[in-house]
């Protein structure tokens, strides 16, 4: 399908900054500023769910003139005319690092803002957890949910981490005395009590986590049926809100705390997946194999239906050795269930909590979050892969070799 030349010189003419021979000629700051601004995705998060608009059909790319070069059509023409905008982007090499990261952002916009994401079959629940603090599960959790909710799923985040800066995230109220997933877990409330709606992304809610959660693994050690509480709470308010003929949920993204402690453990009874973030750098390496012995205890005794489907690299940093050298590592032992995407390093997905916001609806064209929307169309696409034994114990060899 042929595409508007006036389309192809405004992609041309961003590149004009670089020469592949001599370096980078202006000052990169001011090239990635003005790109930023300039190549953006024009209609807004909330226009996805609003009535009457298609979302098939609402993408566009804004072009110098002020004008709307359409990124979707009625007819089947979107993956067209996506795939040859990418196209006129023009090819650069990392010996202009600076210029290979634009020419990738500005790929990832043409390709993935305004498009609308496969629903699943059913449900998808999915855990995303790691032992190891300070490797990003709560910033996957949030961005992933709201980078799907973005595209058109009906997501629900439940903050299961005493800390709830998942809550924080989202924007929802988590204060003392707040119906959180404490009331669920220890007093056997509905879920559905305690579920809030996103204020930022139409079709994402959240369950929130107060200072009450800190206490409960000590409640939870006497009580009946400890491991299975949660699930049955998803279970139900799952099965309630189609009886009730509201819209099904499409994917449940439970964060846990960075412990294997009763709380981490209903969430993996509860979920049908496991997703990890890995941090790049080699402790991170160091908890896995603990984590998979883990997850084939639960998956052997409380529920078999538990398999890791996704392995997601975090704070990325390509300049590095070793932050490749990690990420060869886990791609080695898990190429199946590692995504191609890695998350780098990024002021604004540290910046957007402080908001009380996502990277997603903070600052939507920057690196980070164009980063986790391409995550989140992975996760989307990808089967329900699982872990073999074979792999769980070639992970533990590594690492014990680390």
């Amino acid at each position: 399908m042929a595409i508007d030349d006036e389309a192809v010189a405004f992609v041309d003419a961003e590149f004009t900054h670089f020469d592949g021979e001599s370096g980078l000629e202006s000052e990169p700051e001011a090239v990635a500023s003005d790109y930023s601004v300039r190549v953006t995705d024009p209609i807004p998060v909330q226009s996805l769910s609003a009535p009457g608009v298609s979302r098939e059909t609402s993408g566009s790319v804004q072009m110098p003139n002020g004008t709307q070069q359409p990124t979707g059509g009625p007819h089947g023409g979107d993956d067209e005319r996506r795939s040859a905008l990418i196209a006129t982007v023009p090819a650069v090499d990392d010996t202009t690092p600076v210029a290979a990261e634009l020419a990738m952002d500005a790929r990832r916009r043409i390709e993935l803002q305004g498009r609308r994401f496969p629903r699943p079959p059913k449900t998808r629940i999915i855990t995303v957890a790691n032992q190891k603090g300070g490797v990003g599960k709560t910033t996957t959790t949030v961005n992933v949910a709201a980078g799907l909710a973005q595209s058109g799923l009906n997501v629900l985040v439940i903050d299961n981490d005493p800390q709830g800066n998942a809550s924080t995230a989202l924007g929802i109220e988590h204060r003392a005395g707040t119906p959180s997933v404490y009331e669920v877990l220890v007093e056997g409330e509905s879920l559905a009590s305690t579920v809030q709606p996103c204020p930022d992304v139409p079709n994402l809610w959240g369950v929130p986590a107060t200072i009450d959660l800190s206490g409960s693994e000590i409640e939870l050690v006497s009580l009946v049926s400890r491991e299975t509480r949660l699930r049955k709470a998803i279970d139900k308010y799952l099965a309630d809100r189609v009886a009730a003929g509201e819209e099904r949920i499409d994917y449940v993204l439970i964060d846990c705390p960075p412990s294997l402690g009763l709380l981490t453990v209903n969430a993996f009874v509860a979920g049908r997946e496991v997703f990890i973030p890995i941090q790049c750098e080699y402790y991170a390496l160091e908890g896995l194999s603990q984590l998979l012995k883990t997850i084939d205890l639960i998956r052997s005794h409380l529920n078999p239906e538990l398999r890791v489907s996704s392995i997601l690299l975090t704070m990325y940093d390509g300049r590095t050795n070793l932050a490749q050298q990690v990420a060869g590592e886990v791609r080695s032992h898990f190429p199946a269930e590692t995504f191609k995407t890695t998350i780098p390093r990024s002021v604004r997905i540290s910046e957007a909590p402080s908001y009380g916001q996502t990277v997603m609806t903070y600052d939507a064209t920057s690196t980070g979050a164009l980063a986790y929307l391409q995550a989140s169309r992975e996760l989307a696409e990808r089967g329900q892969g699982g872990s073999s034994p074979r792999r769980a114990m070639k992970a533990e060899t590594v690492g014990a070799q680390d």
